[in-house]
């Protein structure tokens, strides 16, 4: 048994390749193999956004606080609120981030294939995440 405590895992700041805005990370769990899931807590700040990408075995978000923004390719963006859960399949082209006005936070879990949970592809654009 491990327990991660509080606090004991240093928060990081969104990386600009990926990420739009301010953003940050609060890591959770990230276990050795063979397990492959990884967790955050991640915060983006009003206006911030995560890039276009993918996750090899899909990915799940837990909405915890704030509005947020989410679209899959070909979709159009859907609102996301506190205690709303959000999965993406399986090499589904997507973004997600804050409103433009409202901060949001959101628990983010996938798993790793070969090491990695996630394809990051091209930006967001302001065309892109304004449009209804």
């Amino acid at each position: 048994m491990e327990i991660i405590r509080s606090g004991s895992q240093p928060s990081g700041k969104g990386p600009a390749d990926y990420f739009t805005g301010t953003v940050r990370i609060d890591p959770l769990n990230s276990p050795p193999e063979p397990a492959r899931v990884a967790m955050a807590l991640v915060t983006f700040e009003p206006g911030a956004r995560t890039a276009w990408h993918t996750h090899p075995l899909g990915q799940t978000l837990i909405v915890t606080a704030g509005s947020g923004w989410v679209q899959r390719e070909g979709d159009a963006r859907q609102n996301i609120h506190p205690g709303d859960v959000v999965y993406f399949l399986p090499g589904e082209k997507h973004w997600h981030g804050a409103t433009a006005t409202t901060a949001m936070s959101h628990i983010a879990i996938q798993e790793k294939l070969n090491g990695s949970p996630v394809d990051w592809l091209e930006q967001v654009t302001d065309a892109q995440y304004h449009q209804q």
